[in-house]
């Protein structure tokens, strides 16, 4: 007859404290501003070195605005510009701060792209065994992307003046402008990684991405004045929310009335960012 000795757990283990262990073990405990800010800062520098090691992925953003800018003040910037009383020129001044718009929209998709892949490679897997927030390593993607975003948007600057564009208001309405379509990049981007949350592949986020930008970049104010297209897309282009900020940010950069372009994009932005990001979290804990 065999004898069995048992020995008491150690205080502080799963066995006597399973609560706590558990919320450890899944990152839902509490977690104070300090750490959030330190995890962010760790999975922020973690995505920065993965574009160092992938410098490929840079190249949309290095590339994009100049081919825009060039390919529209090229081929359409003399009709459009006449349609507006002027000449290419006066189209370059209407174009770069439509673009400055546009280049939110098309880098965040690569946000919903960037979390699929992480997915499917396991790397998410593993930050949700740790003991960190949830929206840190979200939050963590969104914060680089704006870090590419701004370098894209100096980019287009660049260009815009290195071809003639004049600037019709100040400095301080140019970083205002700047400051607002990051603002609604941001907001934006939470819509991307919910599609990157809920679609198979990148290639499905990508192609999805695809059929939302094109007709809410087309149709609107961004390349052409709504005032030349039919009735119905005009009203289409009314309550295009990127109708809203390129007439904000053109409004900032080049005079006339902006307040309530400008409100109705804040608005926009924290109506997208109060649904869309807790659901991006919520997807993010439960996605299998």
């Amino acid at each position: 007859m065999s004898t069995t000795t048992l020995t008491p757990a150690p205080a502080g283990s799963a066995g006597t404290n399973p609560p706590t262990a558990q919320a450890q073990a899944t990152g839902e405990g509490r977690i104070g501003l300090r750490a959030n800010l330190r995890h962010i800062g760790a999975l922020a520098r973690r995505n920065l070195l993965q574009i160092k090691k992938d410098p490929e992925s840079m190249f949309d953003v290095l590339l994009m605005p100049i081919i825009f800018t060039l390919l529209f003040v090229y081929v359409f910037g003399g009709s459009v510009g006449g349609s507006l009383g002027g000449d290419r020129q006066d189209y370059l001044n209407y174009l770069v701060p439509g673009l400055m718009a546009m280049m939110g929209m098309n880098i965040a998709m690569a946000v919903g792209t960037g979390v699929n892949d992480d997915f499917r490679k396991g790397v998410m897997d593993r930050f949700r065994t740790m003991p960190i927030s949830r929206s840190s390593v979200l939050i963590a993607k969104i914060v680089v992307e704006l870090g590419r975003m701004m370098v894209a948007i100096v980019i287009l600057l660049a260009m815009g003046f290195a071809l003639g564009m004049t600037l019709g208001t100040s400095v301080l309405g140019l970083l205002e402008a700047v400051a607002l379509a990051a603002v609604f990049g941001a907001a934006i981007m939470w819509i991307f990684i919910v599609l990157g949350l809920s679609m198979k592949t990148a290639q499905s986020v990508q192609g999805m991405g695809m059929l939302v930008l094109m007709p809410l970049q087309f149709g609107s104010s961004i390349f052409a004045p709504p005032q030349t297209m039919p009735g119905w897309l005009q009203t289409f282009t009314d309550y295009n929310p990127l109708s809203n900020l390129a007439d904000a940010v053109r409004g900032l950069m080049m005079g006339g009335p902006v307040a309530g372009s400008v409100w109705t994009t804040l608005a926009w932005a924290a109506g997208i960012t109060l649904v869309m990001a807790p659901l991006a979290v919520s997807k993010f804990r439960k996605k299998a």
